[in-house]
């Protein structure tokens, strides 16, 4: 048997122990400084961060709006862009809760998404309402609802909000028998590089990821996901993704807006301020000081209040 990576050994420690109760003892700014190491091996910077997932970790600490929270909710995001693009962008709410026995499955249709509001991840598919396991929704949302999302990795925008299931409409584009996601990095308002998410529900497959600039020519870029086999084709609404980005990302240091393109129809996905919450590195790495250029860090405010 192999010998597992050292680096490999520490980031699962800390990615442990950010599950367990004694991370919330541990003050952000110590808890962000062993994970970083752990992750690029070297010291991070706080004094003068040069790097896209370094600014991302000063960010956490010393970036603390308010209003962040409602933007990062999945339910009360959609006021915010509604408000701002339209409620044509807006994918259909069925309904949202509190509890999991809260949900009468018999008001929801055939197909249906079900997900937590307060974190990444805990999404549930039913392409089949009478093929859904009840029991095993039941555990994941319930597991997903007992957690702060925020400890993992001290995704700030998180910590405040509240933890409901929200069911939405089932999306698919049928040019792909898939929903692709296609994600804008925006800097300030202005959109520079972003990234299209494909074979998410494809069995037996990864994730792909495959990054294009705003001109959409395919980029040198791994990040998390290894790229598509053949590269995606540009989404036909690709402009108009661009134009709406600028619009939901105004006077933001950084944040990464996401949409869906379905039959002809461009869908707001989600808001997010950190994306892959700054800790997995670029290749090739030049990428992440080449972001982080891009990153124009504001006065510091708000901090754990560990220094």
């Amino acid at each position: 048997m192999l010998a597992e990576n050292p680096k490999r050994i520490k980031q699962k420690i800390i990615s442990d122990l950010s599950r367990s109760a004694i991370s919330h003892v541990i003050p952000d700014k110590i808890f962000l400084s062993f994970y970083y190491k752990a992750v690029f091996g070297k010291k991070l910077d706080l004094n003068n961060p040069r790097t896209f997932n370094e600014k991302l970790q000063w960010l956490k600490l010393y970036d603390r709006n308010p209003g962040y929270t409602k933007l990062v909710d999945k339910y009360e995001v959609k006021k915010f862009v509604a408000e701002k693009i339209g409620e044509k962008y807006i994918i259909p709410t069925l309904g949202v809760w509190e509890r999991f026995d809260d949900i009468n499955f018999n008001d929801l249709p055939d197909q249906f998404v079900l997900k937590c509001t307060h974190d990444s991840g805990g999404i549930i598919i039913c392409k089949d309402k009478n093929k859904l396991n009840k029991g095993e929704a039941r555990r994941l949302l319930n597991k997903y609802l007992s957690q702060n999302f925020y400890y993992q990795a001290r995704e700030w925008p998180y910590k405040n909000v509240k933890p409901r299931i929200i069911a939405e409409k089932y999306m698919e584009d049928k040019t792909y028998s898939e929903l692709r996601d296609y994600k804008f990095f925006c800097f300030n308002g202005e959109p520079k590089i972003m990234f299209v998410a494909t074979e998410r529900q494809l069995v037996g497959e990864e994730v792909k990821f495959d990054f294009f600039d705003m001109n959409y020519n395919h980029l040198n870029i791994i990040n998390g996901h290894p790229n598509a086999k053949t590269i995606p084709e540009k989404p036909v609404h690709f402009d108009e993704m661009k134009m709406l980005s600028r619009m939901l990302s105004k006077d933001i240091p950084f944040v990464r807006v996401d949409f869906y393109e379905a039959n002809g129809q461009v869908y707001f996905g989600e808001l997010t301020f950190t994306h892959f919450s700054g800790l997995v590195p670029f290749e090739p790495e030049e990428w992440d000081y080449k972001l982080g250029e891009l990153i124009k860090l504001p006065e510091k405010k708000r901090s754990d209040g560990f220094e």
